[in-house]
C-alpha cells in the first residue's frame, strides 16, 4: 500500500520510455524480441517466394495471346508497389533493417567491474543487466526486469538526484549521485529497515556501428552500494567528535599557532581559564600577544633550531585574562622546523600554576616562580657565561637587541652593540668576570634601525650561585635600559636649548640694528626734502635710503625667526593675492620653470601680514626654482580645508578647525629625511657657500607660526618637494567690511600737538624730534623712563601725545606708560620698537590702551602715526 501511494505522488518521468505508470509488456522490449523479430522474416520471404511463383503460372495459365497484357499489368503493379514503398520509407512507415540492432552485442564484460550495470538505449529499453544489477534489485525472470528509473525513482530521497540523472543521460552528459533510502531496493517482502546508500552514476557512449551523429546513444548506468564506507565515516566522524571533547575537556590547555602568531586551535579549557567565549573564537583572529602578557610572544617566537628538528621548550610566563587579570602559567611548548628552517606550526600544553601545589622537595616551583618573574620583568635582563657569551634573556632583551642576535649559538655579549661601543663594553664584562662589585653603566648603541640606544648595568655573578647547579654557567647578569626616547628629549632640548638662544641673539641683534636703521632713514627723508631730484645729491640720497630699507628687510627675517617681528594682520582675499603675485613670480622664476597656478573664487577668508604672506610665498617659490636647475613646474593651488580633514596623526600638532590651504610644488630634486630634519633651522642651508643667507625657511616658519597657522613639508628624492600651509580661517565682521571699502585720501599731517618724544638712542631721538618739529608740534626730549616723567613734572602734565621707545634703561615703555597713568589717566601714547607688541603687551594692563610703531620707520610713517593717534582714527 505505501509503495503504490509512492508511485501515485512520484515526480513523471522526463524521458520517453522512462517510468509512466504503464505495463511492462508495453513499454520494454526485451531481448526475447529478437526471436520473433527472426520468424517475422521467414514468413514475409515466405509470401514474396509464393507471390513471385503465383506470378510465374499466370503466364502458363493464360496463354500466349495473353502474355503481353498481363506482363504489362505486372509490371504496373510492381511499379505501383515499388514508389509507395519508397514513399513509405521516406516517411518511417516501412524499416528496411534495424542498424541499432544492439540486443546482439556482447556485454558480458561488465559482469567482471566493481557494481551493478545495466544498459539501455535511448528510448529506455534495458538491452543488458548484469548479475550484480539483478541481484541488487531481486529480479528473478526477465520479465521483472525493471529500469534503474523505476527501481529508484519511486524512493522518497532519491527521486530527485535520479530525475537529474536522467536529464543528464538525455543530454549525454556523464553524472553521479549519491542517494539514501530506507532499506534496500527489492521486492518489498525481501526488503530490510537497514538504511542504505547507494552511488549512481550514468555515462552516455555511442554505439561502435552508429553512421550518423544523430544515431542515438546507449546509456550506461552504474549502482554501487556504499553503505559500509558511510558507517565507516560516521564511525571516524564519532570518534573525531570524541577526541576533540576530550581534548577540549582536558586538565590542561592546549593551542596552536601559527608562525606569525595567529592561533588556530585552542580547547576549552584554556579559553575558560583566560574567560574567552569558545563559541565566539574565529581561528586566525587571535594572536599569541592577545593572550600573553608583556613580551611573552617575542619569547615563544626566539625559539630556533636546526632545519627538520623539533623542539620542545618549558617556559614559564603570565597570560592575561579577558578582564585584564594575569594568569601564570607553565608551557611545553613543541616548535617543529622545516627542511629550510622556517618554523611550522607550535603546539603548546599549557598548564596553570595556580592549580599546581607548591612547596615540592626539588624546588621545581621556586625555579618556576623565578622563571615567570625573570620573563615578566619590565626591564631587559640576560645572563653571560664566563666566556661572555650569553647563556639566557628574557622577552624584553630579545625585543631589545632582536631575535635574531640574541638567538645566535655562543653570541657574545660584545657582538650586540656596534663596532665603537665594544672596548667600553668589553672592560666593563671583564671586571664583572672577575667578581668586580662596583661596575659603571655602560650607555651602548644597539646594530639595528632607528638608531636605538640603550643603558647596560653588569652586576657579576656571587660565588655561591655560582656553585649552584641551576646556575653554574651563569658568571654575570645584564640589566639593559632603552635610553632612545631619552636621548630625543636630551637632543631636542639642547637644540630647543641652542634655537632659543640663536633667537635671543638674533632678537637683540635685530633691536639695536633696528635703531641705526631707523636714524639712517629718517636723516635720509629730512636730507631728501632739502634736496630736490634735481640736485646731485638726490641719487646718493636715494641709494643710502634703498641699502638702509634693504637692510631693513634683512632684519625683518632675523625678526621673523625670531618671532619677534610686528605683524599688521588685514582681512586679506588670499584669491587675488595669488593672482596678483603670479605676475611676479613669473619674473623670478625664469624661463626654464613653468608656473601653474590653481586657484578658486569661493576661498574663505583670512586674516595676516600682507607682506609677511607675500614673503612666504616668494620664498618657496624662489626655493622651488634653485631645486629646478634642469627647469620643471611649480604650482601653487589653494582651496578650503574642513575641519574632518584635520588629522592629528599625518599633521602633528595642529588643532581641529576649518583652515585655508596653500600648496607649493615643485617637481625639483627633493630633499633626503636627514635634510628634511633641519630645514626650518636657522643659517641651515643646502646651497653652496655665499648662495644663501640660510634663513629663507626659517624666517617662513616663523611668519607661519606668529600667524598661528601650520606648515608641513612633504618631500621625495627625485620627484619633488610640496609645503602645505594651512592659515585659520577668518569669519569677516561689519568693522571688515567697512574698512574694506575705504579708500586712501591725501592727509594734511601737519599739527600744534604737546609731544614728549622718550628715546635712549640719541640719533633716532634727534630725528624723530625734528621731523614733529617740522610738522608744526612742540616736542619735549627724554632720553629715558626716569627723564620722561621729571619733563612730565617741569610741564604741568599739559602733554597731549607721548612718543616712546619700549626698551630703554632705569625704567622700560610699559613702566613708564604704568606711572603717566597716575598724573593722567586720560594721556595718549605710540609706543615704537625694532620688536612686536606682542613682546611687551604681556606686560601691561589687559585694557591698557596705546598705538605702536614699529622700527624702522620713516618721516612719513612718523608722522601719520601721530596724526591718527591725535585724531583718534588709529586702529592698531
Amino acid at each position: 500500500m505505501a509503495r503504490a501511494t509512492k508511485e501515485a505522488v512520484s515526480k513523471p518521468p522526463h524521458k520517453k520510455g522512462a517510468v509512466t505508470g504503464k505495463p511492462d509488456a508495453e513499454r520494454d522490449r526485451r531481448p526475447g524480441a529478437k526471436k520473433r523479430s527472426r520468424r517475422t522474416g521467414v514468413l514475409t520471404l515466405t509470401f514474396v517466394g509464393l507471390l513471385v511463383a503465383a506470378s510465374i503460372g499466370s503466364f502458363l495459365y493464360f496463354g500466349e495471346e495473353n502474355t503481353e497484357q498481363l506482363l504489362l499489368f505486372q509490371l504496373g503493379v510492381l511499379a505501383v508497389i515499388g514508389i509507395f514503398t519508397l514513399f513509405a520509407g521516406a516517411v518511417g512507415l516501412v524499416h528496411f533493417g534495424d542498424r541499432r540492432n544492439y540486443g546482439e552485442r556482447d556485454y558480458s564484460f561488465l559482469e567482471s567491474l566493481d557494481g551493478a550495470h545495466v544498459v539501455a538505449d535511448s528510448d529506455g529499453r534495458i538491452l543488458f543487466a548484469d548479475q550484480a544489477y539483478r541481484k541488487l534489485t531481486g529480479t528473478h525472470t526477465e520479465q521483472d526486469l525493471r529500469s534503474v528509473e523505476r527501481v529508484f525513482g519511486l524512493e522518497e530521497g532519491a527521486s530527485e538526484p535520479v530525475y537529474r540523472l536522467s536529464i543528464a543521460a538525455e543530454e549525454g552528459r556523464s553524472s553521479s549521485e549519491e542517494v539514501r533510502i530506507e532499506g534496500s531496493v527489492r521486492d518489498a517482502d525481501a526488503r530490510d529497515d537497514k538504511p542504505r546508500w547507494y552511488r549512481i552514476s550514468v555515462r552516455s557512449v555511442r554505439g561502435a556501428d552508429a553512421q550518423r551523429l544523430e544515431d542515438a546513444p546507449l546509456t550506461i548506468w552504474r549502482i554501487e552500494d556504499i553503505t559500509r564506507d558511510r558507517e565507516d565515516q560516521e564511525v571516524a566522524f564519532r570518534e573525531l567528535q570524541n577526541v576533540i571533547n576530550y581534548l577540549d575537556h582536558a586538565p590542561a590547555g592546549f593551542f596552536s599557532a601559527e608562525p606569525d602568531g595567529k592561533i588556530i586551535y585552542m580547547n576549552a579549557t584554556l579559553a575558560g581559564w583566560i574567560g574567552m567565549d569558545l563559541a565566539e573564537f574565529d581561528a586566525g583572529r587571535v594572536f599569541l600577544h592577545d593572550i600573553v602578557r608583556g613580551d611573552g610572544a617575542a619569547l615563544l617566537n626566539a625559539i630556533r633550531a636546526n632545519p627538520g628538528d623539533v623542539h620542545t621548550e618549558t617556559i614559564d610566563i603570565d597570560l592575561v585574562k579577558t578582564n585584564g587579570q594575569s594568569l601564570p602559567v607553565r608551557l611545553l611548548h613543541l616548535t617543529p622546523f622545516q627542511h629550510d628552517g622556517a618554523p611550522g606550526p607550535t603546539r603548546t600544553i599549557v598548564l596553570n600554576r595556580t592549580k599546581i601545589a607548591v612547596g615540592d622537595a626539588n624546588g621545581v616551583e621556586d625555579q618556576a616562580r623565578f622563571s615567570r618573574f625573570f620573563h615578566a620583568a619590565p626591564i631587559a635582563i640576560a645572563a653571560i657565561d664566563h666566556n661572555g657569551n650569553l647563556a639566557r634573556a628574557n622577552a624584553p632583551f630579545i625585543q631589545l637587541f632582536g631575535r635574531e642576535q640574541t638567538d645566535a649559538p655562543g653570541m657574545a655579549l660584545i657582538d650586540l652593540v656596534p663596532a665603537a661601543d665594544r672596548p667600553k663594553l668589553n672592560v666593563a664584562v671583564q671586571e664583572a668576570l672577575s667578581g668586580k662589585g662596583e661596575i659603571s653603566p655602560v650607555d651602548v648603541g644597539i646594530d639595528r634601525d632607528g638608531g636605538i640606544n640603550a643603558s647596560l648595568f653588569i652586576s657579576a655573578v656571587s660565588q655561591a650561585l655560582e656553585e649552584e647547579e641551576d646556575s653554574a654557567s651563569e658568571a654575570a647578569v645584564v640589566y639593559a635600559i632603552d635610553t632612545t626616547q631619552q636621548r630625543a628629549l636630551e637632543q631636542q632640548f639642547v637644540q630647543g636649548q641652542k634655537m632659543q638662544a640663536i633667537g635671543q641673539l638674533a632678537g637683540g641683534i635685530a633691536h639695536d640694528f633696528n635703531n641705526l636703521l631707523t636714524a639712517i632713514i629718517g636723516f635720509s627723508d629730512l636730507l631728501l626734502q632739502a634736496h630736490g631730484p634735481t640736485d646731485p645729491s638726490f641719487q646718493d640720497l636715494m641709494n643710502i635710503k634703498n641699502n638702509a630699507n634693504r637692510a631693513a628687510g634683512l632684519v625683518r627675517q632675523l625678526l621673523a625667526f625670531s618671532r619677534r617681528q610686528t605683524l599688521r594682520p588685514t582681512v586679506i582675499d588670499l584669491h587675488d593675492v595669488i593672482e596678483d603675485l603670479s605676475i611676479l613670480l613669473e619674473r623670478l622664476l625664469g624661463e626654464n620653470v613653468r608656473l601653474e597656478v590653481k586657484t578658486v573664487r569661493d576661498l574663505w577668508a583670512i586674516k595676516a601680514d600682507f607682506n609677511q604672506l607675500e614673503q612666504v610665498i616668494i620664498n618657496l617659490s624662489v626655493n622651488a626654482r634653485d631645486a629646478m636647475p634642469d627647469g620643471g613646474t611649480l604650482t601653487i593651488s589653494t582651496r578650503n580645508f574642513s575641519e574632518d580633514e584635520c588629522d592629528p596623526v599625518v599633521m602633528k600638532g595642529i588643532e581641529r578647525g576649518e583652515y585655508v590651504l596653500i600648496e607649493v610644488a615643485d617637481t625639483g630634486t627633493g630633499m633626503t629625511a636627514e635634510v628634511m630634519e633641519k630645514i626650518f633651522e636657522p643659517f641651515f642651508s643646502t646651497k653652496d657657500v655665499g648662495e644663501g643667507t640660510g634663513l629663507g625657511l626659517a624666517t617662513v616658519y616663523g611668519i607661519i607660526k606668529q600667524t598661528e597657522g601650520y606648515i608641513y613639508p612633504i618631500s621625495e628624492v627625485g620627484v619633488g618637494t610640496t609645503f602645505k600651509i594651512l592659515l585659520p580661517r577668518h569669519i569677516r565682521s561689519e568693522k571688515d567690511e567697512a574698512k574694506a571699502e575705504q579708500t586712501e585720501v591725501p592727509r594734511d599731517l601737519s599739527g600744534s600737538a604737546r609731544i614728549l618724544l622718550v628715546e635712549d638712542e640719541e640719533a633716532v631721538r634727534a630725528f624723530s624730534a625734528r621731523a614733529l618739529q617740522a610738522r608744526g608740534h612742540t616736542v619735549h626730549e627724554a632720553a629715558s623712563g626716569v627723564e620722561a616723567l621729571e619733563v612730565m613734572e617741569e610741564v604741568g602734565g599739559e602733554i597731549d601725545l607721548v612718543v616712546s621707545d619700549v626698551v630703554m634703561p632705569e625704567m622700560d615703555g610699559p613702566t613708564l606708560l604704568t606711572e603717566l597713568r597716575k598724573m593722567r589717566p586720560d594721556l595718549k601714547i605710540i609706543f615704537v620698537s625694532g620688536y612686536a607688541e606682542e613682546a611687551f603687551e604681556k606686560h601691561l594692563a589687559e585694557d591698557e590702551a596705546f598705538a605702536f610703531l614699529p622700527k624702522p620707520f620713516s618721516l612719513k610713517q612718523l608722522a601719520t602715526k601721530v596724526k591718527e593717534v591725535l585724531d583718534g582714527t588709529d586702529e592698531s
